[in-house]
């Protein structure tokens, strides 16, 4: 179990990990451009990429749904059924990626005036980052059914090699368009409209070549079959919901620390995030190996085995935990310093204040054990009910803290709302779910 479990999870996490590399290579190249003070671009950067956040996470439902439904076909070896969710979620994600980009003045005005700064540099900024990334965004939401098919297909290889692909372009392009061509944050912003495509292409061929034998021919009128789209729609219009409650999560974050009015604060945070994010895709590996396993385990109704999987991932999860606990204890500094330019006139004042907050990601990793694990559970067994309604009432504890305890305790009440709308999440999905006998249950009357 552990070799299936690690199986699915290393390549996973190694394809995490290039993500919050790339965002924190992003963050050392807008600290660099030249012409601007690193934490002008640095926080218009970390705004920019906080509307792209809005946009694809709430795609997110096509990976997720795509995902336990290929997962659970794949268990019960019903190749007619995996093929079908491939072709469904290409569909969706096309139509969904051409509508945002269609409604792209729209979109982008709105998340102007909402994000805004109120510094004219600042805005200038992101609106430039906004109107060159949007060309992105319907490969980047192709990527999400291509990436939850392979993985209910039980493949973690195929996302890697693309995710370490297209992350490796975005940051060799946003040195060559930022530094070297001496755009500003838009150049980082164009390297993902291409890195994004390129990854497109990369895995319509690899996907051609490995599985054109396994998939079964469909007609167009079994594709769109009102009955099966229905079921995608109603599992995935939970995952909507939920995935609309945790960017708004986010994205709140982000605007509550530009509110504070100190650009060092909205730095520091930004900075801050990326460690969190970092471990985020470390223990999102497991996520995945909890979400491909246990689908298949359902689909092939072996109890047994989803127990000691569901049991093993959460082990594992608090380990990475423990890791990281460890690492930002005894090097944050170190950490921190390599994402700033360490000849900033204003290096110092950005290191006093992170300490001032840097014990909250110490505390972060052990919070965030269980939540990771339990939404990899809960999409492997289509529980999106219980995704949702843990992510809404962890939400509303989120913002009654944010805005019942910021005028008293200032930036760490983002960080301790943040910390606990994560730590609620978990423990919500958990007895939720009768304390996973919900999920056993299932597998056994399948």
């Amino acid at each position: 179990m552990n070799r299936d479990i690690l199986r699915i999870a290393i390549p996973n996490i190694i394809s995490n990990i290039t993500v919050p590399l790339m965002g924190i290579a992003s963050t050392f190249i807008a600290g660099r451009v030249a012409g601007s003070d690193g934490a002008t671009t640095i926080g218009a950067l970390s705004i920019g990429v906080a509307i792209f956040n809005f946009i694809y996470w709430n795609c997110s439902f096509i990976r997720m749904g795509t995902s336990g439904l290929t997962a659970q076909a794949y268990g019960a070896e019903q190749h007619k059924e995996y093929t079908l969710m491939l072709w469904r979620a290409i569909v969706v994600a096309l139509g969904v990626g051409l509508l945002a980009f269609a409604l792209q003045w729209p979109l982008g005005e709105f998340s102007l005036w909402f994000m805004s700064t109120g510094d004219s540099t600042s805005d200038a900024l992101i609106a430039d980052y906004f109107y060159t990334r949007i060309w992105a965004v319907p490969a980047g939401i192709m990527l999400f059914a291509f990436n939850g098919w392979l993985t209910g297909m039980q493949n973690a290889i195929v996302p890697m090699i693309v995710a370490i692909l297209v992350n490796l372009l975005h940051i060799g392009f946003s040195y060559l368009f930022s530094i070297v061509g001496s755009m500003s944050i838009d150049g980082i912003a164009l390297a993902s409209v291409v890195a994004q495509w390129t990854g497109v292409v990369t895995m319509v061929v690899i996907i051609t070549i490995m599985y054109s034998k396994r998939l079964v021919k469909v007609s167009w009128s079994e594709i769109i079959d009102l009955a099966a789209m229905k079921q995608f729609f109603n599992i995935n219009s939970d995952i909507i919901i939920r995935t609309f409650c945790l960017v708004a999560v986010y994205t709140f974050f982000t605007k509550a620390s530009a509110d504070m009015g100190d650009k060092n604060i909205l730095a520091v945070n930004t900075i801050l995030l990326q460690l969190f994010t970092l471990f985020s895709y470390m223990n999102d590996g497991f996520a995945f190996a909890a979400e491909a396993l246990t689908g298949r385990f359902i689909g092939a109704r072996d109890v047994a085995s989803l127990k000691r999987c569901i049991k093993l991932c959460i082990v594992w999860s608090v380990i990475i935990a423990i890791v990281y606990v460890g690492a930002y204890v005894g090097w944050w500094r170190d950490i921190f310093t390599l994402l700033v330019d360490s000849e900033s006139a204003n290096i110092t004042e950005l290191l006093a204040v992170a300490e001032q907050y840097i014990g909250w990601i110490i505390v972060i990793p052990i919070a965030c054990a269980l939540p990771f694990v339990m939404d990899g559970i809960m999409v492997g067994a289509t529980r999106s009910r219980i995704m949702r309604n843990s992510m809404v009432w962890s939400s509303i504890c989120y913002f009654v803290l944010l805005y019942g305890t910021g005028w008293l305790i200032g930036n760490n009440a983002i960080w301790l709302a943040f910390t606990s709308f994560m730590f609620i999440r978990g423990v919500l999905q958990y007895y939720m779910s009768d304390k996973l006998r919900d999920i056993y249950r299932e597998a056994e009357s399948r």
